[in-house]
């Protein structure tokens, strides 16, 4: 298949001196095996002869079979001119623990690009350098064949329906839930850039079949470069070694955990989220109910605590407000968003340079990173203008989730919302509201939010009309139970 058949899916951003062409390159073939006696030496004996004689390194990984695989493997290697290593796991390791092992070795060995092929025949070996030819453009990091490309080949090549509707129902919903347009994301036949294998955690991996899921979200968060070319679909007498319903199930656990951590929440490893503190302006949100407070007139003097990047303040001054800023780090644009800024660590207290005659103090997110929230909170008395008033937001620990993953004995830190990694204290409305009167102060006016549902957008573009179904559900507890639906809560207080 001409090299004009490939698609290319992602861009990467290596430049392209820094590979070898792959008419150059050491290429290696990693063949993975298991009970493959009866398939493995026809395989091998498919390999074009001129791709025979480009290859550097052809590796038969015998995963611990019960069958004669591996004798069938060092028989094959003592009469053939392949350059071939025949290894047999002491134990099986898993058809994921298996290709970690062969793309170790592949790194070990020095090798440029390494092609996936199984030893039971399901993928074509005469198609073999339709793989490598797309690593001509430096570009390309990984190459996928794929079945789905042709309309209609799959079937016709074989592929039992159910498997085809699995098929294109699973790659769907992975493509939209990672933003690819793969045509076939589980495919077994590929070849990477030993370079791209290098710089991703692959063997961190699944050790099951979902471990090819896994290495796309890898090579997609990582920037790598993927094209898919078309490929012949063979159903013949192998026996499938995969449980359908299992296989889907961890693909699509894979593919949410990915799309979370890509939102900024749950353990991270998969994917980096944001790590600056977004502006939520939608019309429900903590920033758009505290500048509907402040109000535009008359013009007010602004402390911002944990301004963050100065974005929210910088609305505040396009009010006419006087906005100085305070935070751990002065990021890049704060000094141009805002009036003043003052760099300093609130566990310390409030820094003597802001100075005083504040007519609002705004603390959005801020207490709850504290160590000592009410030792600030009654400091901030002493910085107000008279009538002033201090605005705080809050993440409200009786909302519905945090109850769930106590209930469930899982209580962990996430990487953002209300178990942020760097939440010290948690409060509801009646402990925040009790810290306050000790610090002094009174609550004169008090709202709360729902869930932040234009997290969803991060990572990709979500399913709208399930954002609009779980948006209105989510008003509607709101109002019915507030206590429960309250994701963040704001109180507007002034000293007693």
């Amino acid at each position: 298949m001409a090299a004009k058949d490939t698609v290319p899916v992602a861009a990467g951003g290596r430049g392209a001196a820094s590979v070898e062409p792959a008419r150059s390159a050491r290429i290696g073939v990693l063949v993975v095996a298991y009970n493959a006696a009866s398939t493995l030496a026809a395989v091998l004996d498919r390999l074009p002869p001129a791709f025979r004689e480009r290859v550097t390194e052809v590796v038969v990984c015998d995963d611990a079979s019960s069958d004669c695989t591996y004798t069938v493997g060092k028989d094959y290697q003592a009469q053939t001119d392949l350059p071939l290593t025949v290894i047999r796991r002491p134990q099986n390791l898993g058809y994921g623990g298996n290709q970690k092992a062969g793309y170790r070795w592949a790194i070990d060995h020095g090798l440029d690009i390494v092609v996936l092929l199984h030893g039971d025949g399901q993928y074509a070996p005469e198609v073999i350098e339709d793989l490598v030819a797309p690593f001509e453009d430096a570009s390309v990091d990984a190459v996928f064949g794929s079945r789905m490309m042709v309309p209609g080949s799959a079937r016709l090549g074989g592929m039992p329906l159910y498997k085809f509707v699995g098929n294109r129902i699973l790659s769907r919903f992975s493509n939209a839930a990672t933003g690819l347009e793969l045509t076939e994301w589980h495919s077994g036949y590929r070849a990477y850039r030993v370079e791209a294998l290098r710089d991703i955690d692959f063997e961190s991996n699944s050790d099951g079949f979902d471990f090819d899921t896994e290495i796309i979200l890898q090579l997609h968060e990582a920037g790598k470069s993927i094209v898919e070319v078309p490929i012949p679909t063979y159903y013949g007498t192998e026996i499938c070694h995969v449980n359908g319903l299992g296989y889907a199930r961890d693909v699509a656990a894979d593919v949410v955990r990915y799309r979370i951590h890509k939102m900024g929440f749950g353990s991270g490893e998969m994917a980096t989220g944001d790590q600056g503190y977004d502006l939520k302006m939608t019309s429900q949100s903590s920033h758009r109910k505290i500048l509907d407070w402040v109000g535009s007139s008359p013009p007010k003097r602004i402390l911002d605590l944990g301004c963050s990047n100065g974005r929210f303040g910088e609305l505040l001054r396009l009010e006419g407000h006087t906005v100085i800023g305070v935070d751990t780090e002065k990021l890049e644009g704060v000094g141009d968003r805002l009036d003043g800024f003052v760099e300093a660590d609130l566990n310390d207290g409030l820094p003597a340079e802001v100075g005083g005659g504040f007519d609002v103090v705004i603390g959005a997110d801020v207490f709850e990173h504290l160590a000592d929230p009410a030792a600030l909170l009654a400091q901030l008395g002493t910085v107000l203008a008279p009538r002033g008033v201090v605005v705080a937001s809050v993440p409200n620990f009786a909302h519905w989730y945090p109850r769930i993953r106590v209930a469930m004995g899982r209580f962990d830190y996430d990487r953002r919302g209300i178990f942020d990694a760097g939440h010290l204290r948690f409060f509801t409305r009646t402990s925040f509201e009790r810290m306050a009167k000790g610090a002094g102060m009174r609550v004169r006016r008090r709202a709360s939010t729902g869930l932040p549902l234009e997290v969803a957008e991060r990572g990709g573009p979500a399913p709208s009309g399930l954002v609009r179904t779980v948006g209105a559900l989510d008003r509607a507890g709101l109002t019915l139970a507030p206590n429960l639906f309250s994701y963040q809560l704001l109180f507007e207080l002034e000293p007693c």
